[in-house]
């Protein structure tokens, strides 16, 4: 006996089986919330892109004015200059500040920009090299990192001997920027005595005071060596010091020379600043009290700092 066909499922039966309803046939989606359009409807809203145009606009004013104010004091692409060096130079240099007995010559190597420079100001046409082409152009890489050395060096020392404490890296910091403090707005009181305006003699100025914290370095590593931990006194202390005095001495009356007393006839009269001769005597003696008297003073004070530092914080306790 024949049976006619079962007759066919209706589409919305097949849907709701429990096995069934997503075989064969692409899932619907849900008919929940979707955060992905409303989102995405929010990233493409002009009102939205309105907004970040504003707040860009907004960030590049601010790094404009930033930038204009800043260079108004500290003249940034005029640092980018001593901070031109290479691991070679550095390591000359170093070498140059602790053994500068038989260097020759002490003038820095000048050279003319290239055709397609914008500047055709007479005064310009000759430029100094980057300390990475010329060892004796002062930088501002050494000091800089001298300085930091010197204050985890004095705090290790501390600790070495059993005397740190927090409060002695604070206290040598502060006294070692006290001294660069101090001695920046002399040299910058020396400038205005001196008649000197050039901007880059100043800088030069501040890249030479800080060579000192490289012999402060050796003195304290060699003192602390030979005295077995009992500090920089004594008579290995004393004559490490002498020698480190004597040749940041030598250093900078040599370097200085040409910083303060420009020889015209080194570079053909052009872009340097002619000295009279009584102005002449009078930065000989400033080059002479600033390279003797007051670097003695401020390197024994700093060979000192940390035991005083750590006497401070003892007594404080």
């Amino acid at each position: 006996m024949m049976r006619s066909p079962p007759p066919p499922q209706s589409q919305q039966s097949y849907n709701n089986s429990p096995y069934g309803g997503n075989m064969g046939q692409p899932q619907q989606q849900n008919a929940g919330p979707n955060f992905g359009p409303a989102f995405g409807g929010f990233m493409n809203d002009h009102t939205a892109q309105m907004g970040f145009q504003m707040g860009q606009s907004a960030v590049k004013v601010g790094q404009e004015y930033m930038e204009q104010n800043i260079n108004r004091y500290i003249p940034l692409p005029a640092l980018k200059h001593y901070f031109n060096v290479s691991t070679p130079y550095v390591l000359r240099k170093l070498l140059l500040v602790l053994f500068p007995w038989r260097h020759k010559p002490w003038s820095r190597s000048q050279a003319r920009p290239t055709s397609s420079s914008p500047s055709h100001d007479p005064s310009t046409y000759y430029t100094f090299l980057p300390p990475r082409d010329d060892i004796n152009s002062p930088d501002m890489y050494i000091p800089v990192m001298a300085f930091v050395t010197y204050i985890l060096l004095s705090t290790l020392l501390a600790g070495l001997r059993g005397a740190f404490h927090p409060e002695v890296m604070g206290l040598t910091a502060t006294a070692a920027f006290a001294i660069v403090v101090v001695e920046i707005l002399g040299l910058k009181f020396g400038t205005y005595i001196l008649s000197i305006s050039n901007e880059s003699q100043l800088l030069d100025l501040v890249a030479y005071s800080g060579y000192k914290f490289v012999g402060v370095i050796i003195t304290l590593v060699v003192a602390e060596i030979l005295n077995r931990g009992a500090g920089t006194g004594g008579w290995a202390g004393w004559t490490v010091f002498v020698y480190t005095y004597l040749a940041n001495a030598l250093f900078l009356m040599r370097s200085l020379k040409y910083v303060l007393l420009p020889d015209p006839s080194s570079s053909g009269g052009v872009g340097m600043q002619t000295v009279a001769r009584s102005q002449r005597n009078r930065r000989t003696q400033f080059l002479a009290f600033y390279s003797c008297v007051v670097q003695l003073v401020f390197m024994w004070i700093l060979t000192r700092q940390d035991s005083m530092s750590a006497k401070a914080v003892g007594v404080k306790a």
